[in-house]
């Protein structure tokens, strides 16, 4: 490796890079915080009364599990994005890129925080779920179970998941100066890591949306999952577990 490029790396451990990760973890304990009390609320609520205020805390608790789940992953890729600006705008404000960036990631688990909301209290209307939010019915939990393993077998978790991995947000050639770009390329970052990890999010509905040691568990996953080479195949084996769990749910039935 030239000393140019080592140089360019050793960057990464810039003073500037520690406020940035130091920023993302106070957002991360702010939203488990808000997390636990939106959680709180729910606990205190039910689903038929007040039916906005309800949809509302269920949003509240979605977003914040997504934010503390998902941004420690999107450290890399916002850190080597906002090493490339400093290298090839050192004109721009750096500061204002990595918002921009983390503004277009954030904007793609917002979405998903929606969806996931529409989907957690539509659910909760047409099935019996445990006060932490857990489907009772073993069936649909088999399904859940079967389907969250299939799909860690496909192509698409495995390109999505090569993305994903990647701490660069763009293809060679199609680097873009300016804010709006950076928050493009956060935008595809967490596109692709909704497609990588969105499907296993199937998994909270069986645990427990509520339930800590689900949300932990699935955390730490994530995290492994993405930090593990792609080659080691480790979602291929989660698949297998996930789909022989389903057969041992199923087995249990009959």
């Amino acid at each position: 490796m030239s000393s140019a490029a080592s140089a360019f790396f050793a960057s990464l451990f810039h003073r500037q890079r520690l406020v940035v990760i130091a920023s993302l973890s106070l957002v991360v304990v702010l939203c488990i915080f808000a997390m636990q009390w939106s959680g709180d609320r729910l606990m205190m609520l039910d689903s038929g009364a007040g039916a906005f205020l309800y949809a509302v805390m269920v949003f509240i608790m979605w977003w914040t599990m997504m934010m503390a789940m998902m941004l420690p992953t999107a450290v890399p890729a916002l850190l080597t994005d906002a090493a490339i600006a400093s290298k090839w705008s050192p004109g721009a404000d750096r500061r204002l890129l990595e918002i921009a960036f983390a503004l277009g990631y954030v904007s793609v688990w917002t979405a998903f925080a929606l969806i996931a909301t529409a989907v957690n209290v539509g659910i909760g209307r047409i099935v019996q779920m445990t006060p932490m939010m857990a489907i009772t019915s073993q069936i649909v939990g088999v399904a859940l179970l079967t389907l969250a393993g299939l799909y860690q077998l496909t192509p698409a978790k495995q390109s999505c998941l090569v993305k994903c991995q990647s701490p660069i947000a763009f293809r060679p050639g199609e680097w873009r100066a300016g804010r709006m770009a950076a928050y493009r390329r956060g935008l595809a970052h967490g596109l692709y890591c909704a497609g990588c990890c969105g499907p296993l999010m199937l998994l909270l509905f069986y645990g427990g949306v509520m339930e800590a040691n689900w949300i932990g568990g699935l955390a730490l996953y994530v995290l492994v999952e993405k930090l593990v080479p792609a080659h080691w195949r480790l979602h291929q084996f989660t698949g297998v577990l996930l789909i022989l769990w389903a057969g041992v749910l199923v087995v249990s039935l009959i």
